[in-house]
């Protein structure tokens, strides 16, 4: 029983943080799904993740340009790019944002119309509902490495085209290089599909391990699907869960 209340006090908590920048009408809407009709704050700083069974990654294997690239080259590269398309409807470029020694990588699938606006990675609501994600994991924005497999946004927000996949995954493998960290996440079906070279859906991803160039990935539903799916909220706290876990677990090494 205690067990039982501790993780629907933790939920409640976790759905709380989700759903902060939203109004009022509608977090109380999503609490009321999941039969929470009265929010009261227990998270607090001196939470602790649960331990996991030990992990052992193989080394990451650093490219072997990686003495000679640089943050400034990298971003005046992607600037530049004009292997596809997508140079020449794109308002602008989307490197990324975040700690360039990050040890959570965040990798989304390209950018929409508000980043295509505001040159940055996950704007609009996705994005708050992202930096809320970020809070209920104790992390921010800027703690972390927030960047997409594409870097110019898709015409109509389209799911992106193999070439143009082809070309932008060597900027992302050149970020991945210089940032060397320590676990990435997957955000959405088509970032977590690329980056592990499978068809399989997203709910059977989720909840494992998986290894992108030997570096631990973790797979979560992307914040856009969420927002028109509050079923599907309890899977993403213990998706998240799971994350801090594995996380952890790296860090006692």
């Amino acid at each position: 029983m205690f067990i039982e209340r501790y993780n629907a006090n933790i939920l409640t908590d976790f759905l709380f943080y989700l759903h902060m920048t939203l109004s009022e009408s509608i977090r109380l809407q999503y609490l009321n799904t999941i039969g929470v009709t009265v929010w009261q704050s227990r998270f607090t700083s001196e939470f602790v993740v649960p331990q996991v069974e030990h992990i052992e990654p193989e080394p990451v294997i650093l490219a072997e340009d990686s003495i000679t690239d640089s943050w400034g080259k990298l971003h005046s590269d992607v600037i530049q790019c004009s292997l596809c398309s997508l140079c020449t409807t794109r308002t602008q470029t989307v490197f990324g944002e975040g700690d360039l020694n990050a040890k959570w990588l965040f990798v989304g699938e390209a950018p929409g119309q508000n980043e295509d606006e505001q040159g940055k990675p996950f704007v609009g609501d996705a994005g708050q509902l992202l930096t809320e994600i970020l809070r209920a994991m104790q992390l921010t924005r800027e703690e972390v490495f927030i960047t997409n497999i594409l870097k110019c946004r898709p015409p109509q927000n389209r799911d992106p085209h193999v070439d143009e996949i082809k070309h932008c995954l060597d900027f992302l493998h050149r970020q991945m290089t210089l940032i060397q960290p320590k676990i990435i996440i997957a955000v959405g079906r088509i970032a977590a599909q690329t980056l592990l070279n499978t068809h399989e859906k997203i709910g059977k991803l989720r909840g494992s391990i998986h290894y992108f160039e030997n570096i631990p990935l973790i797979a979560i539903y992307h914040p856009a699907y969420l927002l028109r799916s509050l079923t599907e909220k309890r899977k993403v706290w213990h998706d998240l869960q799971f994350a801090l876990k594995t996380f952890k677990s790296l860090e006692n090494e």
